[in-house]
């Protein structure tokens, strides 16, 4: 007599229950939740500034953040809260002054942040796991405050984005039309560039310095195509 053959559950069925068995742990949840919110900011952002041709200050400010974040790490102070603002002031410097949009000076200023932040880490704790997560990214190691400070800025950014979406796509496809029509450019510049600070610092808890750049970028030069 030959032996029965084992009935295997369905396919769909085994990934719904995995996926089910996934959702049920809370850093899971929380992964889940704040990817989506960020790389909806990053996504929409991203347009703007590839048009704008800010693509390199988005590297820049991510090197930017990492020397905020190790300097916050090192003096016990906020960590999240600390590179908001320190990234929105140098992204305002930089798109400000005509003589730092060169590739040369933002390599200048990605180098010297990320070297500053681990000569300060170095110096004050040495390196530990906090500082390897927001260099090269642990979305599965964020906190109830990382959590809640990312969907409330999250939802700041796309609520500023949906808000002033028309003078934004204006000032981004020209400029000069744009303030000729009573658009005040030089306050959506600097909306758009604190707008890209906090997304770029929210990012790096997710996809770590090194690399939120390209979450930024990518979508929008893959839609281009």
């Amino acid at each position: 007599k030959l032996p029965a053959i084992p009935q295997h559950p369905d396919r769909e069925e085994n990934n719904m229950t995995f996926l089910i068995d996934m959702l049920s742990f809370a850093f899971i949840r929380r992964a889940l939740l704040v990817g989506i919110f960020v790389s909806l900011c990053a996504a929409l952002l991203g347009v703007s500034l590839v048009l704008k041709r800010f693509s390199m200050i988005c590297d820049g400010l991510s090197h930017v953040s990492f020397g905020a974040l190790s300097v916050a790490l090192a003096f016990g102070w906020a960590p999240l809260k600390f590179s908001v603002a320190i990234a929105a002031f140098f992204l305002l410097r930089i798109t400000e002054r005509a003589k730092v949009k060169s590739d040369a000076a933002i390599a200048v200023v990605s180098a010297s942040s990320l070297a500053i932040g681990i000569i300060v880490t170095a110096l004050k704790t040495g390196i530990n796991t906090d500082v390897a997560s927001y260099m090269f990214g642990s979305i599965l190691a964020m906190e109830k405050e990382d959590v809640w400070v990312s969907l409330i800025l999250s939802i700041v950014v796309l609520g500023m984005f949906v808000i002033c979406y028309h003078r934004i796509f204006a000032i981004t496809f020209d400029e000069n039309f744009a303030q000729a029509t009573g658009v005040s450019v030089s306050f959506y510049n600097t909306l758009i560039a604190i707008l890209t600070a906090i997304t770029v610092v929210l990012g790096m808890r997710m996809m770590g310095a090194l690399l939120i750049s390209s979450l930024i970028i990518f979508p929008a030069l893959s839609s281009m195509r």
